[in-house]
């Protein structure tokens, strides 16, 4: 699933599409734009622009202007497990075809036109797709921003403290709770716990501030990295997260676990 780092790159992505005249939309896939009707999103923007591309977590959306320039309305965009985001250049050129979210694999198969779910059309004949072969991503209007807590590249110190450092969940779940800090998935928490040398499943309340101070730093300075080299697989204990593999800072046996509900892998020696 798409963590913060390949979010952040899709919003990039989605930066190259502001500022140009939208001619269609095609938006009659009704699940991926639910709750909305087909044509419902082509109505609030065809004439218009998107003017800036924002980013929380893993939710991204888009300022938009209308034909006679007031303010319309926000462009919601979620990559669900696996979409991506393209934007092509002027006339569909093929130089300026970007994408943003999770790295093709190699094995991939052939992608399909099926697969782009929304397609926003520019008047200069590029475009701004939605592929998502799972069709689990999603664009709607007016997205619901405030069930999310603060985005976890950006949040403060005092900020982290008070929301990350409370009650006894484990602290990788305590990462992983959208509501505390958006953005962290579980590649990300597994990578940025090794990092700190921190044990996933001590209890968030047992932290003291410097501790708290040095978990904040590391896991923006995992999320810097990830983002930088197009995504949190990137991350330095990532291929070791599986049977038989040895930590790659100390060589100790790699252990598996549940964190959260989710699969949790740590240092043996590091993280105990």
């Amino acid at each position: 699933m798409p963590e913060l780092p390949e979010v952040e790159n899709a919003r990039q992505v989605l930066e190259k599409a502001v500022g140009r005249t939208i001619t269609d939309v095609d938006d009659s896939d009704e699940y991926v734009c639910r709750p909305h009707k087909p044509g419902e999103i082509a109505k609030a923007l065809v004439g218009g622009q998107l003017t800036a591309a924002h980013r929380r977590g893993k939710t991204m959306w888009c300022d938009t202007v209308s034909a006679d320039g007031e303010e319309g309305p926000h462009l919601g965009v979620h990559l669900g497990m696996g979409g991506r985001i393209r934007v092509t250049g002027p006339r569909g050129s093929r130089e300026g075809d970007l994408a943003g979210g999770l790295p093709r694999k190699a094995n991939e198969s052939a992608q399909k036109p099926e697969w782009d779910r929304v397609t926003i059309s520019f008047d200069d004949g590029g475009s701004l797709r939605l592929f998502d072969k799972r069709r689990l991503g999603r664009v709607r209007l007016e997205p619901d921003l405030d069930a999310l807590g603060p985005d976890a590249a950006e949040i403060g110190r005092d900020d982290f403290r008070a929301r990350v450092g409370r009650g006894t969940s484990p602290i990788k779940a305590r990462l992983l709770d959208q509501a505390v800090l958006s953005g962290v998935g579980n590649l990300l928490a597994d990578e940025t716990l090794w990092q700190a040398k921190v044990d996933p499943h001590r209890p968030a309340g047992e932290f003291s501030e410097a501790e708290l101070d040095e978990l904040r730093r590391v896991l923006r300075r995992a999320t810097r990295r990830a983002i930088e080299r197009g995504g949190v697989h990137t991350g330095e204990v990532i291929p070791h997260r599986q049977r038989d593999e040895a930590c790659p800072r100390c060589g100790a046996p790699m252990e598996r676990g549940t964190v959260g509900g989710r699969t949790t892998w740590w240092c043996s020696a590091e993280q105990a």
